[in-house]
């Protein structure tokens, strides 16, 4: 590797390095404990050194240094790993640059001229994704320590690395922590003590930052069941943000298929840098604070001061530009934020050059000021040119679309009817004139600033009338249906008669939508639901339809139009509730764990009487899914995702807490589950809406057993606002860091439930025991993500649906079975992409679909190690069989077999049964008895051939044809033939039936596994 030209002094390194080569202007040294006549005390204090100090000179064992005759300065230009990689870069000076130096008169040209062309080396080199890093030089440095201690795959991409002490037990080896695309791996060496850990991290379980007594702050990571803790590092935060990035990239792009399609930055696996991996998250923090879509990317960030105009004040913040969104977010805690789209910006003024300051007009009369921004006309210039791109009319759903407002329709057309004014309707009408006021000072629509009062009147209630657009306003949704006009009508027309396993449950729950509903109990609402969701799942196959889709979708109508339904379900399921509406529900699951966490914090008095969680996640798990829906009268649960559209997940989380707070005597008292279950159910029952203008025939509608009275009624306003008292401080970002803690621990546990599945399936048709199956599980799903790691077009990738059954989950193609089967087999007979492996993948490939799963897998190995020396003859016997003949491992164990062997397979199935018995200690005897089965059937078969030879003489003629078409006949071996041949040899009898060792096999495995793919 060349390195940029550095000064050194050599007096000083003469015991640490050796010439091993020189002429007049370079010298190639090799460092002493390195190579030849390398060892010894020499030895243990040069590694040592070259572990703890960052140089590389430090590093490398060879170098190559540039000087002249008439000066003692050397330059280091080159470095390498391996012999051969500095003769080569010694070679190359030889060639290209020592005749050139012959012709400049004096040692500074020359030395000018040699660094110049090394750096021109350097920047050539560069041009790849090393010019990304902060400092391309030590980060080449880095790269070189990170390939030659770990031999990984030359694809895998470093993406940075730390100083820090791994603790091995109770003692701390200082080293270095290497961080890259798919690894997690530390490396030290102290006095001749090597320690080196390389962990992928699709197998990490926990990651999360600790502290106690020894340690005051370290990094904890669990993976294959062992604890690692890494301190003492100079920026711990920094180090724990991309460890989590990078995990949760692998659990995105290995277990969720996530394509980053749309963030180049992480498209290629080979390409992930920090810089992108900080972007990426910048981005996301970005989109999740101001519910933005998914294409919008955080591309500057000013500081600034806003002028407020109802509060007349500055208030200082941060100015957030994205692709089509201009943000704004406070800092001095006054919890104001507002989100400017592009296409309502009509002008942008620059009144006074002295305060930095800009005006952004906005349409509907309405201009912000932002002062003291730093670099206030490039903003000016981005800003005119962003609008000049995207501005255009907002788009008016409703004139294109047909939809069915069943809110206008059912719920209000008895209180338009009704002439009594009710003391609700009175309390409705002012929660309507309190917006309006709040309307007249903050703005109204997607310019309003959001502020602590507009939490606080979505805490006392949104008004029946306004619910529909504040949902809209606050999820986002309302951008999501202006930048994409005519969408949802395309959607409809494209889904309208498809028949898929998604609109089949559909159909199924369409009915079981709010049915005592009035706007459900006609065709109309029925339509418009169906409508809905079809168009929905035929926009996001991954998702489809879920159960709980149905009953959220059904609210949403009630006060939404049809096709701002629609959007209110892509923020739902996209945005706010990602991953909750899957086969396996892992959000769901991800928050379950977070309120878990809630829980311990903040009601240690019920954990101390119930030690038992898991009760509340099962428990919980519909009130997360449906937003309390499904759980709390209709009247009640939409003042509930009233707050939920504001605060998010958040908001379900205190709902949560204040709800087990409320029932905390009751709950403790508990004997069982099924007690507290009712006490929780009893207590849903009797909550109500006191200032519900609904009408009796709506109201409790959502709640099946509703004909007890309850001994008491607790108000929903009343217990939101408790839970925002209590339980407010909770901060979106905790949640959102608890989150990404859990998801690893949530996804590793149901990969072991799958993995559990699998071994229960496979132990009872194979003799492998369940710690040998574990490992061979590992095994292959390791083999399945080794495909899946540098590319983010691996067919084993595009082939994982979680939602598939257990055993078709992880399945191999050829290449990877072939690596597998090569380490695994008992004889080491077939190498991989081989002809043989590849009759070994058609024969166990039962469904003939090009892949295996760990059941096809599992049954071929168990026939090689375990099975009689009938069964695996027959095994490598029907291996040579002609690709047209019905195969499968099942007819392996057939008692009969009616499969005849060629000339040409019968020579291969001898060459194979020599490859097998290569290398044996009774090798040749083994040999002897090949060879005299063989010649046994040959003149078996010549013999056969005698006797179908006609008795009575022919004439002539009809003679001689006869015995040429008895030559060409060529001569063919049933299983039957071979099997009792066989038999007759006690040496290839005992061979077949000594047990082999498959954890000695397995063992090697596990350590080869990778440096086959890094060999290759």
């Amino acid at each position: 590797m060349w390195l940029k030209p550095e000064e050194i002094l050599l007096k000083n390194a003469f015991k640490l390095w050796v010439t091993e080569k020189d002429n007049e202007y370079f010298v190639l040294q090799r460092r002493r404990g390195y190579g030849e006549g390398g060892g010894g005390l020499t030895g243990l204090l040069v590694g040592t050194l070259d572990t703890v100090l960052d140089s590389t000179s430090k590093v490398a064992p060879y170098r190559i240094l540039h000087h002249t005759p008439d000066s003692q300065i050397y330059w280091s230009i080159a470095c390498g790993v391996t012999k051969e990689e500095i003769v080569h870069h010694w070679e190359w000076l030889q060639q290209n640059i020592m005749r050139t130096l012959s012709v400049f008169d004096s040692s500074e040209d020359i030395t000018s001229f040699v660094q110049g062309k090394i750096r021109g080396l350097i920047a050539e080199e560069g041009k790849t994704s090393l010019v990304l890093e902060d400092d391309p030089e030590k980060f080449r440095e880095a790269l070189l320590r990170f390939e030659k201690w770990f031999n990984l795959p030359p694809e895998e991409k470093l993406v940075t690395y730390y100083s820090c002490s791994y603790w091995k037990g109770k003692v701390p080896c200082q080293g270095w922590l290497y961080l890259s695309t798919n690894f997690l791996c530390f490396y030290s060496y102290l006095l001749g003590a090597e320690v080196k850990l390389v962990i992928s991290w699709d197998e990490i379980w926990r990651l999360e930052k600790t502290s106690n007594v020894i340690l005051t702050e370290s990094i904890h990571v669990l993976a294959n069941g062992e604890d690692h803790y890494f301190s003492m590092l100079l920026h711990l935060n920094e180090t724990f943000v991309i460890m989590e990035q990078l995990a949760d990239y692998s659990i995105k792009r290995l277990f969720d298929k996530e394509g980053f399609q749309r963030e180049p930055a992480l498209s290629d696996p080979l390409q992930i840098t920090k810089r992108g991996l900080e972007a990426h998250a910048k981005s996301e923090q970005f989109r999740t604070f101001f519910r933005l879509p998914k294409e919008e990317n955080l591309l500057e960030v000013h500081e600034c001061f806003l002028w407020v105009p109802f509060s007349h004040f500055n208030t200082l913040g941060k100015i957030c530009l994205s692709e089509n969104y201009l943000c704004f977010a406070s800092q001095d805690g006054s919890q104001c934020h507002i989100i400017i789209p592009m296409r309502e910006v009509v002008n942008v003024e620059k009144p006074d050059s002295s305060s930095r300051a800009l005006t952004v007009c906005v349409r509907g009369k309405r201009a912000l000021r932002f002062s003291e921004v730093r670099d206030y006309q490039r903003l000016a210039n981005t800003i005119r040119s962003r609008c000049g791109i995207s501005a255009s009319p907002q788009h008016s759903a409703s004139s294109e679309v047909v939809c069915f407002n069943l809110a206008d329709v059912t719920v209000f057309q008895s209180i338009k009817n009704n002439t009594v004014v009710c003391v609700s309707q009175l309390k409705e009408k002012m929660k309507e004139q309190s917006w309006n006021i709040h309307f007249s000072e903050y703005g109204r629509g997607t310019s309003m600033f959001f502020t602590r009062k507009t939490r606080d009147l979505i805490v006392r209630g949104v008004p029946e009338a306004l619910r529909g657009e504040l949902w809209m306003l606050f999820s986002g949704a309302v951008n999501d249906m202006a930048t994409h006009p005519g969408y949802y009508t395309e959607l409809v027309e494209q889904s309208l008669g498809t028949s898929t396993l998604a609109t089949d449950e559909i159909e199924r729950d369409l009915h079981r939508s709010l049915p005592e509903h009035p706007a459900f109990q006609s065709d109309t609402g029925i339509s418009a639901l169906r409508r809905v969701l079809t168009a929905y799942a035929y926009r996001n196959p991954k998702i489809g339809y879920c159960q709980a889709m149905n009953i959220l979708t059904s609210v949403l109508l009630l006060y939404a139009k049809e096709e701002e339904a629609f959007w209110l379900l892509v923020a739902v399921c996209e945005r706010m509730l990602p991953d909750y509406f899957n086969r396996r529900i892992i959000g769901a699951l991800v928050d379950q764990a977070v309120f878990e966490d809630l829980i311990r914090e903040h009601l240690p008095q019920l954990v101390e009487h119930m030690t038992d969680l898991s009760f509340f996640s099962s428990v919980s798990l519909s009130w997360f899914l449906t937003l309390f829906i499904s759980v709390l009268p209709i009247e009640s649960a939409v003042n509930v995702v009233d707050c939920f559209f504001y605060d998010g997940i958040k908001a379900i989380l205190q709902l949560g807490l204040a709800v087990l707070d409320y029932n905390m005597e009751a709950l403790i008292g508990c004997h069982d589950d099924a007690e507290a279950v009712t006490i929780l159910n009893k207590f849903f029952d009797s909550v109500t809406n006191r200032d519900s203008p609904l009408p009796p025939t709506v109201q409790q509608a959502s709640v099946g057993n509703n004909d007890k009275a309850s001994d008491f009624n607790v108000d929903i306003s009343q217990l939101i606002r408790e839970a925002y008292e209590k339980y407010g401080a909770i901060r979106s970002e905790d949640v959102e860091r608890s989150r990404k803690r859990n998801k690893l621990y949530v996804i590793q546990t149901l990969e072991d439930t799958t993995k559990q599945n699998v071994m229960r399936v496979v132990s009872q048709e194979v003799r492998f025991s369940a710690l040998q199956l574990d490992e061979l599980y590992y095994l292959f799903k390791r083999q399945h993500f080794l495909s899946c790691y540098w590319t983010m077009q691996s067919p084993a990738l595009l082939h994982h649906d979680p939602s598939l059954a257990y055993l078709e989950q992880y399945q191999l193609g050829f290449q990877q079975f072939s690596v597998l089967f090569s380490l695994l087999e008992p004889w080491a007979f077939c190498t991989p992409k081989s002809t043989l492996s590849l009759w070994v993948f058609r024969l166990i490939d039962e469904n003939q679909d090009g892949l295996i799963n760990f059941k096809e897998f599992c049954y071929a190995l168990d026939t090689l190690y375990g099975g009689s020396f009938t069964n695996k003859l027959k095994f490598l016997f029907k291996l040579h069989l002609p690709p047209g003949e019905p195969l499968t491992i099942a007819t392996v164990f057939c008692f009969f077999c009616f499969f005849f062997l060629c000339q040409a397979q019968f020579i291969h199935f001898s060459k194979t049964l020599y490859n097998i018995f290569h290398g044996d200690p009774e090798e040749e005897s083994l040999y002897r008895a090949v060879a005299h089965v063989t010649s046994l059937l040959l003149r078996m078969e010549e013999v056969g051939r005698r006797l179908q030879e006609p008795s009575s003489p022919p004439d002539s003629h009809n003679s001689q044809d006869a015995a040429a078409e008895l030559s060409e006949t060529e001569w063919s071996f049933s299983f039957e033939q071979v099997l009792a041949s066989l038999l007759n040899e006690p040496a290839i009898v005992s061979f077949f039936e000594r047990p082999v060792d498959i954890q000695t096999k397995v063992g090697h495995a596990k350590v080869a596994q990778l440096k086959l793919k890094a060999n290759k």
